[in-house]
């Protein structure tokens, strides 16, 4: 347990491979990285650091609603970095986590030591990802348009269409890995309505107007693109991100959600795991 401002947060280090530490930034906000196992298996190849967030699963949950904002999380992020005494590391972030990640590499002395960024189905600006999002919605039955239209949240149908869009775009493997399970009954619904809304469609909190696509391109750290072919990080959006960022590399998996790392497991860890390799530095 770590402390960082506000409480303290879990880590956990994962191999002993000799290859540089890769950290993992979770999505949510309020989520974990409970169903990042498959990610383990990349540490006979280099640890791998595990990291719930405050607020998180198995960090401690601070009821003070000023600490869930983006700038909080960067500072902690540097916290936990400095913690650990990762001084050249791979950092990757899902979802939020990229969002996060973007934000960090903001800073060109945080860039310093940070070998690679993966950004693993991004949210990079929320209004385009909100318009993706309202075309998926486009492609639901109308009665399930309706539903979310009269925005009754608590009524069957509501849920239904909710579940639905999920079914299609969030997690589409059945049955659901059981670390997505976990992941979901543990969320932290404080945090994420705060930070980010009532549905993953729906951004209404604080970073409704996030936007990393102004400084994307001043960040040249090696990077990697990654999504789903039907994920809600929808792939014209997120190869275009890429296309903005002067050392990236972009790929899809084709029978992925939102989370291919749970959802094709395999060929996650090999792009991942040959883009690592390619940039650890020699002797690592």
């Amino acid at each position: 347990m770590i402390p960082v401002r506000g409480g303290r947060v879990w880590t956990d280090r994962v191999g002993d491979g000799p290859g540089a530490p890769l950290l993992l930034l979770h999505g949510g906000p309020g989520s974990s990285t409970a169903s990042y196992g498959p990610l383990a298996a990349l540490g006979s190849r280099r640890p791998v650091i595990f990291y719930d967030q405050l607020g998180s699963y198995r960090s401690e949950k601070p009821e003070d609603l000023s600490l869930w904002t983006a700038e909080r999380f960067v500072e902690e992020l540097r916290e936990v970095r400095a913690a650990l005494g990762l001084r050249n590391l791979h950092i990757l972030g899902h979802s939020w986590g990229a969002m996060l990640l973007a934000l960090y590499l903001r800073d060109e002395e945080e860039r310093d030591g940070v070998l690679t960024a993966t950004f693993s189905s991004p949210c990079l600006d929320v209004r385009r990802w909100a318009s993706d999002q309202a075309g998926y919605l486009m492609a639901l039955p109308l009665e399930m348009q309706e539903a979310l239209r009269l925005g009754d949240e608590e009524s069957p149908g509501y849920r239904a269409a909710v579940d639905e869009f999920y079914a299609r775009h969030l997690v589409r493997k059945r049955p659901v890995p059981e670390g997505l399970r976990i992941e979901s009954e543990n969320l932290n619904h404080t945090v994420y309505r705060t930070m980010w809304g009532p549905t993953e469609f729906y951004p209404t909190g604080n970073l409704k107007d996030f936007d990393a696509t102004p400084w994307l391109g001043e960040i040249g750290t090696p990077s990697l693109f990654l999504c789903g072919r039907y994920d809600e990080a929808a792939p014209t959006t997120v190869g275009f991100h890429a296309s903005l960022m002067p050392n990236a590399e972009f790929h899809v998996f084709e029978a992925s959600g939102h989370k291919s790392y749970a959802e094709e497991p395999e060929s996650y860890l090999r792009v991942l795991e040959a883009f690592l390799d390619r940039w650890d530095p020699p002797g690592a």
